[in-house]
């Protein structure tokens, strides 16, 4: 038995170059044992390859070597299924550096699908995370999940029914989301607390809101900025609010297409937003009372142009259904007015610039603005002063196209 358990093991690792190797794992009994051995005894260079076929798991999978790449032979080939997973808060982990993730699929992880933690270099390319039940709170809060990373690449990827984002960068730096399919999600594509990034010519469809850029108080890292989201299809952004209650995109309403939130200097630019009952873009304060000292909840800098809107605020939910109840025509663009905000019981105010330009819609040719004129963050809906005499051109500008670095 030990000649042929070791025979077995010795099968799985193929010497390739001087010090890389590659480790074939096929679909079976013992694979996910055999999987999981590769990923801890795996070194630098080395490549977990998986073959066609679903592997059925039962704990979660982690990596932390650097320089690993897992590679299958397609999103809808290589599938690692975790429908029977009874231990571990996700699917796979990554705490280690410059791991690249290829060509496979996780399904139905109990946590979040693929999280990467602490990491300087994550690619994620050609792969599908989904909850194939379809939008369900029970499903995993995120489906690609990195978190605290530099040079982070995502690209021809897919991310369905996360009960938070489908594809969810946080705290990160460098940062480039491209070529994604996100859909029937809560949030589609999120960039939370991050600094440079660029979200380009993804499609973002069917979830609650699709593409977020969020900058919330008490995380380690504040002060989100440099943002561009240019070139995306934002359609079609429907499907009611499934989050658990507590979680801040529970209050996200459905049909929204861009939702700006406490961020500075994001520039929305030549995407495609149309069919989403809501609104098209909202920019907002972060509405909450909070205690951090260090936080700002305003938007800022805030640049949308040479975007195409097609048919929006026919079916209005949440707090802007409050709004369109009054009578007020829902625009392409919202900006909630706030130039003011509340800190330990200090009224605190900031210099908030809103650029609105160039923009067409097929319903009115030029397309519509509306302020809320809230000028303090929070303020009740009630308070609401309605304008739709659009900000002052301003020149701000644009961030860095990003790069990533080795």
């Amino acid at each position: 038995m030990r000649l042929i358990a070791a025979a077995a093991v010795a099968a799985l690792v193929i010497t390739g170059a001087a010090e890389a190797r590659t480790w074939r794992i096929r679909p079976g009994p013992g694979a996910e044992q055999q999987l999981q051995t590769a990923l801890i005894e795996s070194r630098a260079g080395d490549t977990v390859s998986l073959a066609r076929g679903r592997f059925e798991l039962t704990s979660g999978l982690s990596l932390d070597v650097d320089r690993v790449t897992i590679r299958g032979e397609g999103a809808d080939e290589s599938i690692l299924s975790f429908n029977g997973q009874r231990r571990g808060a996700e699917g796979l982990l990554i705490t280690s550096d410059g791991v690249s993730l290829r060509d496979f699929a996780v399904e139905n992880a109990r946590g979040d699908a693929i999280k990467a933690r602490d990491c300087n270099g994550i690619t994620i390319r050609g792969v599908r995370v989904e909850w194939t039940r379809g939008p369900n709170p029970n499903n995993g809060a995120y489906g690609l999940y990195p978190v605290n990373c530099d040079n982070v690449l995502i690209e021809r990827s897919v991310a369905r029914g996360a009960s938070d984002a489908g594809i969810y960068v946080g705290q990160s730096r460098n940062i480039i989301v491209r070529d994604n399919l996100a859909e029937l999600n809560v949030a589609g594509i999120e960039i939370e607390n991050s600094f440079n990034a660029d979200v380009t010519r993804n499609v973002a469809t069917r979830n609650t809101g699709g593409i977020l850029v969020f900058d919330l108080p008490g995380l380690p890292q504040q002060g989100g900025h440099s943002i561009r989201v240019f070139g995306n299809r934002i359609v079609d952004n429907n499907t009611p609010n499934f989050a658990p209650a507590g979680n801040i995109v529970a209050s996200v309403p459905a049909g929204t297409g861009v939702l700006i939130m406490a961020n500075t200097n994001v520039h929305v630019f030549e995407n495609e937003i149309s069919d989403n009952g809501t609104i098209g873009v909202l920019i907002t304060a972060y509405r909450e009372s909070f205690q951090d000292a260090n936080y700002n909840p305003l938007a800022r800098d805030i640049v949308i142009r040479d975007n195409g809107f097609g048919n929006t605020g026919f079916a209005p939910a949440g707090d802007l259904a409050a709004i369109a109840q009054l009578g007020v025509q829902m625009p392409d663009v919202l900006w909630d007015g706030a130039t003011m905000y509340t800190r330990g019981g200090t009224p605190r105010t900031d210099q908030v610039r809103i650029v609105v330009r160039d923009n067409t819609s097929t319903r009115t040719g030029q397309s519509s603005f509306l302020s809320l004129g809230l000028p303090v963050a929070g303020s009740p809906l009630t308070e609401a002063a309605p304008n739709p005499q659009p900000p002052p051109l301003l020149e701000i500008a644009e961030p860095e196209p990003v790069r990533i670095r080795d």
